[in-house]
């Protein structure tokens, strides 16, 4: 009954998952998606949003850690893992004085994790990869013959994962892992040009990708007395092309006669992942205490992306319109007393976490705008008669991010941002015992 319930339950969160990225794609409110292949989603769960975003060296078998998939081996034996997230988010952007806000809200990401043999544990779920929305119109006084240019940019879509993945221990210290990503998805951009006393100009860019996301990790926890552990978790992700065909229709029309005339260009081939690279710490003191670092790096500036040339009208790969992203995530998670027999406050997790990144695209030849972000989190156990085990309890995890977004001439935005997770920890694979 628990497995069909489990299959009911999964597949109604996996739908609704989807029908949230796929509604996100028109609501991912920013004029900064329209660079690149858009916002790069927070691939984290919940109890990691309210550190920072850390959790390459995190391994506790009570949680479902997809920032690095050798945490997976740390999974009990008697126990399936199931977690579900979603966010709410305010943002305003300031631009020349000018001051606009915007809310979403999406369904994040649905992951699951249970033990199948000692020492290997596997994972599979939905999680997003990046989101494309904005929509916003300009005007420019040019000369006396052609007055005034409006040039509207509208923009949508983006790209998920779905994914399995495996940690093994084959040694106590050292535990190796896996993620295979279905990645798929696409973008739809335009930029239209219109003046009273010319044709009107439109750019149309299009892609979608089917492919695949991999990414191996790696653990080693080191024991540092009785009471204390120091792990090192580091994380490679693998640059391949996309067997993706961007095009880009130019369609120039007569707003006398309405007749319009189209080019069309596509390059073969044209998208494509960079490598990646992610090295952690996490020290954990008396099953009370974690405190994390992350930094990663994304070799975005060895990649191409495609652009219009307008010289010489022509639809090409270009090397210099990405820069490599760096972020760096700090956290701490702390429990009073995770064992304590009747004091609901001894169980309540209670985090902050801090992060920095560089962008990973240029805007005019410019860097585009780095990223502060703090944040802070509880994780609220939900008890009952039937979780009277401290280890077997659900967890709602809550947490507030402040992402301040800048970069000199260009549009300022903070966002204020809640995460709800739900976890839920069922004990299924234990065998019953009749004397």
């Amino acid at each position: 009954m628990k497995k069909r319930l489990f299959g009911s339950l999964l597949a109604a969160v996996i739908s609704a998952s989807a029908l949230g990225q796929s509604g996100s794609q028109s609501n991912a409110i920013s004029p900064y998606s329209q660079y690149g292949m858009g916002l790069l989603a927070d691939p984290s769960q919940g109890f990691n949003r309210g550190m920072g975003g850390t959790g390459l060296g995190m391994r506790d078998g009570t949680l479902v850690n997809t920032l690095n998939p050798a945490s997976y081996s740390a999974v009990d034996s008697l126990t399936m893992l199931f977690d579900a997230g979603l966010s709410l988010q305010l943002t305003n952007f300031k631009e020349n004085g000018t001051s606009v806000n915007a809310r979403k809200g999406d369904f994040d990401y649905a992951v699951a994790l249970f033990r199948v043999r000692r020492h290997l544990g596997v994972s599979l779920g939905l999680l997003p990869f990046s989101s494309v929305g904005y929509s916003y119109t300009t005007s420019n006084y040019l000369n006396t013959s052609i007055g005034s240019m409006t040039e509207s940019y509208h923009g949508s879509g983006g790209f998920h994962q779905a994914f399995i993945g495996a940690g093994w221990n084959p040694l106590k210290p050292l535990s190796v892992g896996f993620n295979l990503a279905y990645l798929w998805g696409n973008y739809n951009r335009s930029v239209a040009s219109a003046a009273a006393s010319t044709n009107a100009l439109s750019k149309v860019y299009k892609a979608s990708v089917s492919s695949y996301n991999l990414t191996v990790g790696l653990q080693w926890q080191q024991p540092l007395g009785r009471k204390d552990a120091l792990t090192v978790g580091a994380t490679w992700g693998l640059g391949h092309k996309l067997s993706a065909d961007p095009t880009c229709d130019i369609i120039n029309t007569n707003t006398s006669t309405l007749v319009s005339d189209t080019t069309s260009f596509a390059i073969s081939n044209g998208l494509e992942l960079p490598a990646s690279y992610g090295i952690g710490l996490a020290w954990q003191h008396d099953g009370k205490l974690t405190v994390a670092a992350d930094f990663t790096l994304q070799k975005w500036g060895s990649t191409s992306f495609p652009n219009y040339d307008d010289d010489l009208r022509q639809y090409r790969l270009k090397d210099d319109l990405l820069t490599d992203r760096k972020r760096l995530s700090v956290g701490a998670d702390y429990v009073a007393d995770p064992q304590h027999p009747t004091s609901y406050l001894k169980h309540v997790h209670v985090r902050l976490g801090a992060s920095y990144a560089t962008p990973y695209y240029k805007i005019n030849g410019h860097d585009g705008p780095k990223e502060l972000g703090v944040s802070a989190g509880l994780g609220l156990p939900l008890l009952s008669k039937w979780n009277i085990n401290a280890a077997m309890r659900p967890v709602l995890n809550i947490s507030a991010q402040w992402v301040h977004t800048s970069a000199t001439d260009f549009i300022t935005d903070n966002t204020f941002r809640i995460n709800i997770g739900l976890t839920f920890n069922e004990r299924w694979f234990a065998k019953w015992r009749i004397n």
